[in-house]
């Protein structure tokens, strides 16, 4: 499984899905700008002394990951798509593509993979889900659709 973090702004997200990647197997691909160091002491405190257990990539684009991984399977989460998140088949090598905090996924991008965006549901009045906590649940739907929770120990 294949976690894509376009354009992440606060550290400390991106430091508590390192380490979500780093307990679940699943490979971390960042895609800049950044909006921090990867030296920040907040997102290095956020993935405790779980580093060494990340594989993780960085990109200059969002192209360049799709590019790379132009074969697999991709979801797009999105406060804009219609379909949930639970009603996809997701497979051991899908990209689960996830915007910056403040903006989400670029125009351009959800209208491109329109039919692959997928939504956590929520009441209307609420914005948005915190970037760390979206990743953690469709991730782990996504990791029980794998032979329940496969490799993992449960």
């Amino acid at each position: 499984m294949h976690i894509v973090l376009v354009e992440p702004e606060i550290p400390g997200n991106t430091g508590n899905i390192a380490r979500l990647c780093a307990a679940t197997g699943c490979k971390l691909h960042l895609v800049r700008p950044l909006g921090f160091s990867v030296e920040d002491k907040y997102l290095k405190r956020a993935g405790l002394d779980y580093w060494h257990l990340v594989d993780i990539s960085y990109y200059d684009s969002v192209e360049e990951v799709l590019e790379k991984y132009q074969t697999n399977t991709k979801y797009l989460l999105t406060t804009k798509a219609h379909k949930r998140y639970t009603d996809v088949a997701y497979d051991k090598e899908s990209l689960l593509i996830f915007g910056k905090e403040t903006a989400g996924l670029p125009e351009k991008l959800r209208l491109a993979y329109k039919e692959s965006c997928v939504r956590i549901p929520m009441i209307g009045e609420a914005r948005s889900l915190n970037l760390s906590n979206s990743v953690a649940i469709v991730a782990y739907e996504a990791l029980r659709q794998q032979n329940d929770f496969a490799g993992l120990i449960v």
